[in-house]
């Protein structure tokens, strides 16, 4: 596909870069189309492209003994999915699936491996991109540990609708069970009682958000606190 000036600012990272370098970069990426529930790496597969969502947005999904997952980190248009390359290591230890599908800038591994080494402001960028990555990972394992089914389920689909860049999306229940480790009862009786609340509107996958600020005094205090890391670190 030909890049369009969308293209070239909807992911913030690559937004964030200096003129020239974000024109150098983009020179060698491609537009290609995400597919919802399409999985772009298994654990154990090497990392063959990076993807830089511009309308789109990939789950993190850690295997628990191939019985059950629990996502840990999500990728819209504020990251980048395949961040092993920055740190030398070409093998992926999750699940990345698609979660919104929409476009995406692409590039393959080979290709980022030389930007990075020719453009060192690139890699400093980037770098800052892995903290907030790892202050995420951190906070959704002492979310899960700590904080109940329902504000966690409020924390997820505040950080869905910010990627998605909608209050309406499509979820089914096992899906989501998936996403937060959870049971599907577990899924229901927590999205039934924000239902209730009148925070969101639920049926048959169609996921809406009617209260945004509800929503939000309902979720657990980690959706702010990922929001401000990301703010600090990368503005």
């Amino acid at each position: 596909m030909q890049l369009t000036k969308h293209d070239a600012t909807a992911n913030r990272l690559i937004a964030a870069l200096p003129d020239k370098i974000r024109e150098h970069l983009l020179e060698n990426c491609e537009t290609v189309e995400l597919t919802f529930a399409d999985v772009l790496c298994l654990p154990g597969d090497r990392i063959r492209h990076v993807y830089f969502p511009t309308d789109s947005f990939i789950s993190l999904v850690a295997p628990m003994g191939g019985y059950a997952s629990l996502e840990v980190a999500m990728v819209g248009t504020e990251g980048m999915f395949g961040i092993g390359l920055l740190l030398g290591v070409d093998i992926w230890p999750m699940h990345a699936l698609v979660q919104g599908g929409g476009p995406a800038l692409r590039m393959n591994a080979e290709r980022f491996r030389r930007e990075l080494e020719d453009t060192p402001a690139l890699q400093r960028g980037l770098n800052r991109y892995i903290y907030v990555l790892i202050c995420q990972l951190a906070q959704t394992a002492a979310c899960t540990r700590f904080h109940a089914v329902e504000p966690r389920l409020a924390r997820w689909l505040l950080m869905t609708a910010d990627r998605a860049c909608s209050e309406e999306f499509y979820l089914t229940q096992e899906f989501l069970s998936h996403m937060l480790g959870v049971r599907r009862v577990g899924v229901t009786n927590a999205a039934g009682s924000l239902q209730k609340r009148k925070l969101i509107k639920y049926s048959r996958g169609a996921m809406t958000i009617l209260d945004g600020s509800g929503l939000e005094a309902a979720a657990c205090g980690c959706y702010l606190a990922d929001k401000k890391t990301y703010e600090r670190i990368l503005g």
